[in-house]
């Protein structure tokens, strides 16, 4: 179970180029694609779930031509994108029925079974009669994962799908989608670190269309170690240190401005040595790019 990216590219009619010379081999479990807005992540996954044509460049799914057979990939992909919408007058269960219905689940017995499945997974069954105008937007989201996930898809695609959860939302979050990695792939594109870093065993950075780095999270940050330094400076002292460091970040910490560094040797001036976390790394690929 794989989906191969191969040389994929995309430029808009305003002559924006959203994906350069894209590839990518993804393999059954969590991947994280980690970017900021505008990045190029929901371009790419508009493009593997058939919503949008590449200008060239290919997918494949386990031996389907994303481009050539989109109807094929449609029934074995689950997608939660960006911007979900739902119905606020319905109810989740009678929504969920419907979505079921359309995928294909057309014995009203079989339907009735699925959808309670899959809101008794998310954690939504006691709340599968309330509107879903009513629903919080941690509770939507679950939604959002239940109709991705109807009809066993073997490739998922979540699409920023943390952003403003608060934090007990979005440990549930964390803790439905480790499940859904086991047994298919799953795509979790996001510019949140933490939820690369929480969930995921492989990984892509990208950058202004254009893949900048991969691979598995702890290799990455391991990569770091002994070339990060810290230390507590001063707002105007930070011009100073930019200009004979390679500053990557800067963060309140405690009241106080913390400045990390990348270095080869160790500095001198009082800074300490920084255990390097994934956010360091991802830091310093927006530094040089």
């Amino acid at each position: 179970m794989e989906l191969e990216i191969k040389n994929l590219s995309k430029t808009y009619s305003n002559g924006v180029q959203a994906l350069k010379d894209v590839s990518l081999s993804i393999g059954k479990g969590m991947f994280g694609l980690l970017g900021q807005n505008g990045a190029g992540k929901s371009t790419l996954m508009r493009t593997i779930a058939t919503l949008q044509d590449a200008d060239s460049g290919t997918i494949h799914f386990n031996g389907i031509d994303v481009a050539k057979e989109p109807e094929k990939l449609r029934k074995t992909l689950g997608y939660l994108p960006q911007e979900f919408g739902v119905y606020p007058n319905v109810t989740a269960e009678e929504l969920l029925s419907h979505i079921a219905d359309m995928k294909g689940i057309v014995q009203k017995g079989e339907r009735k079974d699925t959808v309670e499945a899959l809101l008794q997974k998310v954690n939504l069954y006691d709340a599968r009669n309330k509107k879903l105008d009513g629903y919080s937007g941690g509770m939507k989201q679950r939604f959002g994962i239940a109709q991705a996930l109807v009809g066993n898809p073997d490739l998922i695609i979540v699409d920023e799908p943390t952003a403003g959860l608060d934090p007990m939302e979005r440990n549930r979050f964390y803790n439905l989608l480790s499940e859904l990695g086991e047994n298919a792939v799953v795509i979790l594109s996001t510019h949140i670190v933490e939820d690369v870093s929480t969930l995921c065993t492989d990984m892509a950075i990208i950058g202004k269309g254009e893949v900048v780095l991969t691979g598995k999270p702890d290799e990455i940050e391991e990569a770091l170690r002994g070339k990060l330094y810290e230390m507590p400076v001063s707002k105007d002292e930070i011009g100073k240190y930019q200009e004979k460091y390679n500053v990557i970040s800067q963060r309140f910490f405690a009241g106080r401005m913390m400045i990390t560094i990348l270095s080869d040797e160790m500095p001198s001036n009082g800074f300490d040595t920084k255990a390097p976390t994934l956010e360091d790394a991802y830091f310093k690929i927006l530094s040089e790019h």
